[in-house]
């Protein structure tokens, strides 16, 4: 417990089929379980994260790389979103916790223009805990940089359904298919 947030999940495989076989293998499908205690405005419940679908993305808000992009393309896609009157839940897991604090997020975020009523960001447990977490419900890269303050890690969105299962990806950096993921958001809406 750090800042008085805990941060828990599960992971275990999905045996269910999704229209988006094609995208993430079988094996990599997870279903994400998270329980975090309310922390101010930062916070998710875990009704949040699996009612309605959700976009996940890694950061960490002192990042000399991919996260200002990365987070540019996640404020258009909140546009995208919003004028096509979709809905969806946008969540920033950092990847630094020890040094972005929720009053750094919110920071961050606010120069990107998030507008936090369907965007979450978290903090508040250790670096190893989000390892785990990236690792086992994502399949993603995450690795501190020896050589630098920097975090090494993937920079794709992640399509997560209702019952917490992530079911595609997409690049978060560089042709972000923001059409694409509005149709299979909404593809899982009906």
């Amino acid at each position: 417990m750090k800042n008085g947030l805990r941060y828990e999940y599960k992971s275990f495989r999905s045996k269910s089929n999704h229209p988006f076989d094609d995208t993430l293998e079988q094996a990599d499908r997870t279903v994400i379980l998270l329980q975090i205690r309310e922390h101010g405005w930062l916070h998710i419940r875990a009704e949040r994260l699996v009612t309605p679908p959700s976009i996940s993305y890694f950061i960490f808000t002192y990042c000399e790389t991919v996260c200002p992009t990365m987070t540019a393309n996640m404020a258009e896609l909140q546009k995208r979103l919003k004028a096509a009157g979709v809905e969806a839940e946008l969540i920033s897991f950092s990847v630094d916790p020890e040094r972005d604090d929720p009053a750094t997020l919110k920071s961050y975020l606010e120069k990107f223009d998030a507008d936090f009523t369907n965007w979450s960001a978290l903090t508040g447990y250790e670096f190893e805990e989000i390892k785990t977490f990236v690792l086992k419900s994502f399949k993603s890269p995450i690795a501190k940089d020896n050589a630098s303050d920097q975090v090494i890690h993937g920079t794709s969105f992640y399509l997560v359904d209702q019952t917490g299962t992530a079911v595609a990806k997409y690049d978060g950096m560089d042709n972000t298919p923001y059409e694409k993921i509005i149709k299979d958001i909404k593809a899982l809406q009906r």
